[in-house]
């Protein structure tokens, strides 16, 4: 495939924490982008300016918005979704919605334009599989459907079937991605996420509080590394077809991560327990582990991180004290 020819992407949910990360890559090597949002989670602050851009305030439930937009591009490239733990069970019935029906639409206008398109799946898939590293053919055991986190799951899964459907029957140009906690700069702590929620704790001197009894275990993938996993994918034919894991293998406990970002903020915080009861929904199940094998990506692009849990604290803590500094104060960088 020849990368070097000026392309259009869609993004759908493109101004949201990896979407607007990936339309800063493509813009700077010389690519036109469209972004699709309609600002639910997203922020347009996230969106830089620049005359390759072209922001569109839509919903992908919108049928006409996308067919005219995926009429219009060369690849899409679909982010869009309900994200975070918290939402997903505050707001399970709108996160269905979302990420069965808009998939829905956003991959059978793909087909009817016959446009590649780079689905974003998650590391939700598994489960409750807590073995490790997993692989993408690993299984995927679930809970009872009537609890949220798990009907999450199914949707996803229902997603990649979908695609997978249209690339076997249809010729569909279809890759399938699947995000293992992704972290960094312009991340919202507002959905659950941890590294920024117990940052801006640690930085607000209240007690970091950690769901359960801290000892499972997690692996964060710097949103720059993971954005270049994406374009290698994107630029790589022999992608097409395939599912793919992408995250660190570097594992510790939620445990671990509160106190070292007690120590990278300096704070006199300390770390409250919060059983799972207390934080969610009656019901509520958590894995263990959850631990990415690479080996398929590694492979065919030759892509591993490049930067540490110490890269991502810096960068994140450094994100969140510009955040909430006073107007017109300095913070160090």
């Amino acid at each position: 495939m020849d990368t070097t020819a000026k392309r259009s992407y869609l993004i759908t949910g493109g101004s949201g924490f990896v979407g607007s990360h990936l339309t800063d890559a493509l813009l700077a090597r010389g690519d036109s982008v469209v972004v699709l949002d309609n600002l639910s989670t997203g922020r347009l602050a996230n969106l830089r300016p620049h005359p390759d851009l072209r922001f569109v305030h839509g919903s992908v439930l919108d049928e006409l918005i996308v067919d005219e937009l995926v009429h219009q591009c060369d690849v899409v490239i679909h982010l869009a979704a309900a994200v975070g733990v918290k939402l997903i069970v505050e707001q399970p019935l709108r996160s269905l919605t979302t990420n069965i029906r808009g998939s829905e639409i956003v991959i059978e206008t793909a087909y009817r334009y016959r446009k590649k398109i780079l689905l974003t799946s998650t590391s939700e898939i598994y489960g409750k599989n807590s073995s490790g590293p997993l692989p993408e053919d690993a299984d995927r055991i679930l809970g009872s459907p009537s609890v949220v986190r798990w009907a999450y799951s199914t949707a996803k899964a229902v997603d990649e079937i979908l695609a997978n459907a249209y690339h076997r029957e249809r010729g569909l140009p279809t890759i399938i991605v699947r995000l293992f906690n992704t972290v960094g700069p312009r991340q919202s702590p507002a959905y659950g996420m941890v590294i920024p929620r117990l940052v801006r704790q640690a930085l607000r001197g209240v007690p970091l509080t950690v769901f359960g009894d801290g000892t499972q275990s997690r692996c964060f993938a710097h949103v720059a590394d993971v954005v270049d996993a994406l374009l290698r994918l994107l630029d790589s034919d022999a992608a097409i077809g395939q599912t793919f894991n992408i995250g660190s293998s570097d594992e510790l406990t939620i445990l671990e991560l509160a106190k070292l970002i007690i120590q990278y903020t300096g704070s006199a915080s300390g770390v409250e327990l919060i059983p799972y009861s207390e934080a969610y929904v009656v019901g509520f199940e958590d894995m263990t582990r959850r631990i990415p094998d690479t080996t398929r990506i590694r492979t065919l692009t030759g892509w591993a991180p490049t930067r540490t849990l110490h890269d991502i604290l810096i960068e994140t803590v450094a994100d969140a004290e510009r955040e909430t500094a006073p107007a017109g104060s300095l913070v160090e960088t």
